[in-house]
């Protein structure tokens, strides 16, 4: 499984941005996906995950009801689309898909849950 994650930039306090992340060709059928961000000098944490059959979503608190997580079986690509954004969503965020297509809002917020990651891609959010 390959994942490649974009989409990230320098945007207002308030403003929108959408995440990327383009899977390899049928991941969705086989993994749950899920979104997590770090900020240097601290432990990744999670953000967002989707089951593989798209009916479970799940959020961290601090972004639930301002981040979106979907996925697009088509073009194999999930987004995370971020509104209302705030200064302390200023992180590196990734994409990863875990170890199986179903999970637990515990078990997919977990790093260990997870098989593959993409690249991460840089939020920056100005007050």
């Amino acid at each position: 499984v390959q994942l490649q994650a974009s989409g990230g930039g320098l945007v207002q306090a308030g403003g929108s941005l959408r995440l990327s992340c383009v899977a390899s060709e049928g991941t969705f059928i086989l993994h749950a996906m899920g979104w997590f961000r770090q900020v240097p000098g601290k432990e990744r944490e999670f953000v967002a995950a989707l089951t593989g059959n798209g009916r479970d979503e799940y959020y961290a608190d601090s972004v639930k009801g301002r981040f979106t997580i979907s996925a697009n079986n088509a073009n194999s690509t999930s987004y995370l689309q971020m509104n209302a954004l705030k200064p302390e969503d200023t992180a590196v965020y990734y994409c990863a898909a875990s170890r199986g297509l179903y999970g637990t809002a515990w078990y997919l917020g977990r790093i260990s849950s997870y098989a593959y990651w993409g690249q991460g891609t840089q939020v920056t959010v100005s007050s």
